[in-house]
């Protein structure tokens, strides 16, 4: 238990003395990737500070028995590493719409998430970045569970 209070403490204390890259005020594009198939979102990116921002991702799920359309939100804190590499983590969540073809079965669902990852500013208004997403579903069969989705994201930043 010590040992647990002593890494929360140093994180903490690493997260609030770091030194925050300016992050643009937005930015737009895709977000690829996904555990149980393929996914592909449109990711729209809105600064709310100098090392916050709101995602937003409407995306389409193709796995081999259900398609699934979602919308997810979430709240991401930046932070500085070395060069132009950034790192971030957020939680929020989202809801979506799903049809499983092989028992004629359809509904709706919703989900809390997380999301740790890390990204690259290029020199020109491209931002590349690999992230983590757990989700964890709720409401239905297709969506009870945790669901690691992990993704490429490429966005051109304005």
């Amino acid at each position: 238990m010590k040992n647990f209070v002593f890494l929360a403490v140093l994180f903490f204390g690493f997260m609030a003395t770091s030194q925050a890259q300016e992050i643009a005020p937005n930015a737009l594009g895709l977000r690829l990737g996904d555990s149980k198939g393929f996914g592909a979102e449109i990711s729209y990116q809105r600064a709310l500070g100098s090392n916050n921002r709101l995602e937003l991702d409407l995306g389409w799920r193709d796995s081999d028995h259900v398609d699934a359309f979602k919308l997810t939100g979430l709240y991401q804190w930046v932070w500085s590493l070395e060069g132009n590499f950034n790192w971030y983590a957020g939680a929020g969540g989202g809801l979506g719409s799903y049809d499983n073809n092989d028992l004629d079965d359809s509904g709706a669902f919703f989900f809390v998430a997380g999301d740790v990852g890390i990204e690259y500013n290029f020199n020109i208004p491209l931002i590349l970045s690999l992230d983590f997403r757990p989700e964890l579903g709720f409401t239905d069969a297709y969506r009870d569970g945790l669901d690691l989705d992990i993704a490429l994201g490429i966005r051109y930043q304005f």
